[in-house]
């Protein structure tokens, strides 16, 4: 913790991992909010630096002026200020903000922050204990460094669009944005670990990862098959590289998830549905074999499945100790009783929104739990409240406001959703 600077926890999070960190957030859109928000989740406080007109997310699909369910699904546990870095005045401000404040996190294109005098060379100078993050779709150095980085460019580029869906499909992406909730993820546990040697040393450091790298580094089936020369992998559909029969099988009336992932859950699978001769089949003896044949391996069992509905099967397979499950889409997915008693969902008050759910966290601490204790900010919404803290007086604040160098929104300001 930063050593001066006002203390901004509230009553529930004095308990909370990070309750007195200093979070400056320079993020948008999905990995960078993401990785902060979790920030705020162990109780951080975390400050949200927004350009005029604000993070692009609030201006999204199901947005009401600049309240949208996009930006309110990753930006929780945050508070929220209106910057313009374009203004030298503004970069000063953001300046003092870093001089208080613990970890920094920022994922704008490679330049633009030394750019506008927010590097981690400038940072350092005011603040040498700093953790400075960037995220970045391709990483601070390299030829692709300067390229624009999104979601669907680097799951192309890494590799995963090139293993997902079935052969002779055109490409496919992954369903949600792997990659830049990946690197965010990465990105966090960078920081968590930047901040434990800063503790036990005094000294920060710079942290640099991407959405590229992060594709890439949930490769580790798909990397283990092309380095052991087993040729360049392939989509499978919902097979598995490794192991077989591990996919959605089809039913009478639709399909399951089947997981019969080694010897002896395969055993265990072929007798519980009537058939025991596969396994006497040299072709199916081994997790090698069935692989090869595994479409072969798919249409034996699926002449068996398809005669029963998935219920019957999801029985019969529990029974036996075969792991197996539904598709669930995501109205069955939050109507489910065990998510429900987990509590993955969680809803709060939003002043425009009214009573809105979101994912909650969900990683459950015995201690230190995280959890929500900031409704998303509205746009501006801190704006005043923080550069107080940073010694601003309200003429001063006032000028800033009026010349267009921040911008405030209060509470009652904001309409409400049609």
């Amino acid at each position: 913790m930063n050593p001066g600077h006002p203390a901004t926890a509230t009553k529930d999070t004095h308990r909370a991992a990070l309750s007195g960190v200093r979070v400056l957030d320079i993020t948008q859109v999905m990995a960078g909010p993401f990785c902060t928000m979790l920030l705020g989740d162990l109780g951080a406080d975390v400050i949200k630096v927004e350009p005029p007109g604000g993070d692009p997310t609030r201006k999204m699909a199901g947005s009401r002026g600049t309240e949208s369910p996009s930006y309110w699904a990753i930006n929780r546990n945050k508070r929220a200020i209106v910057v313009n870095l374009k203004d030298p005045r503004g970069q000063q401000l953001v300046r003092d903000i870093a001089a208080r404040a613990d970890i920094l996190v920022e994922n704008y294109k490679p330049g633009v922050m030394a750019r506008l005098g927010l590097s981690y060379d400038e940072i350092r100078k005011i603040n040498p204990a700093i953790v400075y993050a960037s995220i970045s779709g391709f990483g601070q150095t390299g030829p692709y460094a300067t390229k624009g980085g999104f979601d669907l460019v680097a799951q192309g580029m890494s590799g995963i669009m090139s293993v997902t869906g079935d052969a002779g499909l055109p490409p496919m992406k992954c369903g949600i944005p792997v990659t830049d909730l990946a690197a965010g993820l990465l990105a966090l546990y960078a920081i968590l670990a930047a901040y434990i040697h800063r503790l036990r040393t005094g000294e920060g450091q710079y942290i640099d990862t991407s959405l590229l790298e992060a594709g890439i580094a949930l490769s580790v089936w798909e990397s283990a098959q092309y380095f052991s020369g087993r040729g360049i992998p392939e989509p499978m559909g919902s097979a598995h590289r490794m192991s077989a029969p591990y996919q959605a099988i089809r039913c009478a009336d639709g399909y399951i998830t089947l997981g019969a992932a080694n010897q002896r859950t395969w055993e265990r699978f072929a007798r519980a549905i009537g058939r025991p001769d596969l396994l006497e089949r040299p072709e199916y003896r081994d997790d090698t074999g069935r692989v090869q044949n595994r479409r072969r391996l798919a249409e034996e069992v699926e002449s068996v499945t398809a005669t029963r509905p998935r219920d019957h099967w999801l029985h019969v397979l529990e029974q036996a100790g075969v792991p197996c499950g539904p598709i669930l889409n995501y109205a069955e997915v939050f109507s489910d009783p065990h998510v429900q008693a987990r509590g993955v969902v969680q809803e709060i008050d939003h002043p425009v929104g009214g009573k809105i759910k979101m994912v909650g966290p969900v990683v459950k601490m015995s201690a230190t739990p995280a959890r929500i204790h900031r409704r998303p900010p509205m746009y501006g919404e801190h704006t005043i409240a923080v550069l107080r803290e940073i010694g601003r007086s309200d003429e001063e604040i006032q000028n800033l406001l009026e010349e267009g160098v921040v911008e405030a929104t209060s509470v009652s300001d904001c309409p409400n959703f049609a």
